[in-house]
């Protein structure tokens, strides 16, 4: 063979604990095919670290904001698959909006995350959440299932809002018993369109992805898939929101609300059939049949009616109830999830799934991409997972005491403002050791 020489650089962008001086080593044909074939695993590394929800963290200029000969928008977008990025140049005013939708999802995970170990902490720019993201825990089920549905929440909302060229407002069909004379069609929020345009843009990485049927990295797209879903397909109780009503008005909705929940068909199942499968039903139910009232003194006398979602903080609670009962999966002969206990019911397609128990996230870890939880404040008191106890992992805390500002003694002036005091307190905190 003849000498060759190139550069090692994607293995140090790759993240491998190695450090060349000038870059460029000479070695012998044999050498160079397994150089070649470890660059190749580190590229791949590099990739799926990569991530959409990367536009979270990096503001994304509209459209219109380029010049003639600027950059096009797709191609300064990291963390997009090849898929993704097609969808980008068919879509560019849906990626803004795709951005806010993670940036609601990622909100929503720390929130919900905000008590106990793991607190869906965001490390960087690139793969947002870090390698944590790379073991099939119940906590990476909950984040894709989460950031999922916020997409869902963000386009569907964009549509009603005029700010999308391929959509508008929802045309869901009327609720059968909606009474008569109360109208519908209401600018509502299009709850179809987010749905199918969510499934397309989140989904495509995954489906684009060619693992041997059966390998572990088969089972990681398949419990992917299954975790968007189940952000997607948020189920709520029927609820009826009223803006202006009067109290007879108020008890004339909620009379619907209770006939329909004991005799009648859910919202969700009158919808066109053009709409789509089965998802699309339980996608239906993340929203709400909102009113207004329109008339003198609140007389109610002309109603109107449209689809409203649901407030996206009823979308965290329901997906952190299904991440405490998620489904422990493995991969079997058949290159299909199956339940690890099989005295279990299997998954539905609303249920989160995983496939590796998650690290304690005790200890600062490298390799696994925990932050561990010294310095984390923690409450004394409680016995729950946000206690000194539980949370400081058995390693004892430090306590100080700080100062806390808020409003007091306020008073109403006429005419018309409130006037409040600053009041200083000491209050004792806790923190981690």
């Amino acid at each position: 063979f003849q000498k060759n020489t190139f550069t090692l650089r994607s293995l140090v962008q790759a993240g491998m604990d190695l450090r060349l001086t000038q870059g460029q080593f000479t070695m012998t044909g044999s050498h160079l095919l397994l150089a070649i074939a470890l660059i190749s695993c580190t590229s791949q590394l590099f990739v799926d670290a990569n991530s959409w929800w990367s536009l979270a963290m990096n503001p994304i200029q509209r459209p219109e904001m380029y010049i003639i000969g600027a950059q096009p928008l797709c191609s300064q977008l990291a963390g997009l698959s090849q898929g993704q990025r097609k969808l980008c140049q068919l879509y560019q005013d849906h990626m803004v909006y795709i951005g806010e939708g993670a940036k609601t999802g990622i909100k929503e995970c720390q929130f919900q995350f905000r008590q106990r170990r793991w607190n869906c902490s965001t490390v960087d720019n690139t793969s947002v959440f870090g390698r944590v993201m790379q073991i099939s825990s119940r906590e990476t089920a909950f984040t894709y299932a989460v950031s999922a549905a916020g997409v869902v929440n963000a386009i569907s909302r964009a549509c009603r809002e005029g700010e999308l060229s391929t959509c508008g407002c929802s045309r869901a069909a009327r609720p059968k018993d909606l009474p008569r004379d109360w109208l519908w069609g209401g600018c509502g929020d299009n709850v179809d369109y987010g749905y199918r345009f969510a499934k397309e843009f989140v989904d495509a990485r995954e489906r684009e992805k060619n693992y041997p049927k059966g390998s572990e990295e088969h089972a990681r797209t398949l419990m992917n898939l299954q975790n968007n879903e189940a952000g997607r397909q948020f189920r709520e109780p029927f609820d009826v929101a009223c803006s202006g009503c009067s109290e007879m008005a108020d008890r004339e909705l909620m009379s619907v609300y209770l006939s329909r929940e004991t005799n009648q068909p859910s919202l969700h199942l009158h919808r066109s059939k053009s709409a789509g499968g089965g998802g699309l039903k339980a996608v239906y139910n993340m929203a709400n049949v909102a009113c207004k009232c329109h008339g003198v003194s609140g007389s109610c006398s002309l109603k109107t009616c449209w689809l409203q979602l649901a407030d996206f903080r009823k979308v965290g609670e329901f997906l952190k109830e299904k991440y405490d009962s998620a489904a422990a999966m493995r991969i079997n002969r058949k290159g299909k999830l199956e339940l690890v206990n099989q005295r279990f019911n299997p998954p539905t397609p609303e249920d989160l799934a995983y496939m590796d128990q998650s690290p304690d996230y005790c200890l600062r870890n490298e390799s696994t991409g925990s932050l561990g939880t010294e310095g984390r404040l923690c409450n004394k008191t409680s016995e729950g997972m946000d206690g000194c106890e539980l949370m400081c992992c058995g390693r004892g805390y430090d306590q100080f005491k700080t100062y806390q500002y808020e409003r007091c003694h306020c008073k109403f002036h006429w005419c018309c403002y409130v006037k409040c005091k600053r009041c200083t307190q000491i209050v004792d905190q806790f923190v981690c050791k």
